[in-house]
C-alpha cells in the first residue's frame, strides 16, 4: 500500500491539494496528516482525491469541535484521531503525533513499523533500531504548507516500507 504523509498545512489549501494530488497520481491509496491543519474546512478540500485521511492535531488547532464533527458527517473520508493516532494500515502498524520528542519515544518501544510526526518543518527519514532489536522508520514530511521551508511530502510504500520525501509541485 502507498501513501502519502504530509504536516503542517496550516491552511495552505493549494499545497496540500497540489500533495495528494501528486500522491495519487504515483499510486498513493491513504493521506496521513501530522498535524497544524489549522482550519478544519482545509481536509474538506481533500474529499475529491477519494483516499482516506487519518489526521491529528498538532500545536495550530482550529476548531477541534468542527473537526470531529467532519470526521463524523456521512461518507466523509476524514479519521480524525485526536493529538495522536496508533492503527494498522496496509498490515502496518502505525504511529502519528505531532512532536519530535513524542515520535521518538513512541519508536524506541518497538510497538510500530512507521512513526510519523512534524512540528520542526524540516524533512526527515531516520531508520532507528528499537528496543525490541527491530526497526522502526521514522518519518517527518516537513512542511507541505511551505511555512519557512519549501513545501514537501513523503510518498510512501509500507509493502516494501520505502519512503521518498518530495517537492510539492508547483502549480
Amino acid at each position: 500500500m502507498k501513501i502519502c504523509i504530509v504536516s503542517d498545512s496550516h491552511d495552505n489549501i493549494p499545497k496540500l491539494c497540489a500533495a495528494v494530488a501528486d500522491a495519487r497520481q504515483r499510486g498513493a491509496e491513504a493521506v496521513l496528516h501530522c498535524g497544524d491543519i489549522v482550519a478544519p474546512s482545509t481536509l474538506q478540500q481533500l474529499q475529491p482525491y477519494g483516499l482516506p485521511i487519518h489526521a491529528i492535531h498538532g500545536n495550530n488547532t482550529g476548531d477541534l469541535y468542527i473537526l470531529i464533527k467532519l470526521s463524523h458527517t456521512k461518507n466523509s473520508l476524514i479519521h480524525y484521531h485526536g493529538q495522536d493516532a496508533a492503527f494498522t494500515l496496509g498490515g502496518r502498524r502505525i504511529f502519528l503525533v505531532h512532536y519530535p520528542h513524542y515520535a521518538q519515544a513512541m519508536a524506541v518501544t518497538g510497538d510500530y513499523e512507521l512513526v510519523c510526526y512534524g512540528h520542526s518543518h524540516c524533512v526527515s527519514i531516520e531508520h532507528l533500531t528499537n528496543i525490541k532489536g527491530t526497526q522502526t522508520v521514522m518519518c517527518n514530511p516537513g512542511s507541505v504548507g511551505g511555512v519557512g521551508a519549501p513545501a514537501t511530502y513523503i510518498f510512501g510504500d509500507l509493502e516494501m516500507m520505502t519512503f521518498e520525501p518530495l517537492p510539492v509541485p508547483i502549480n
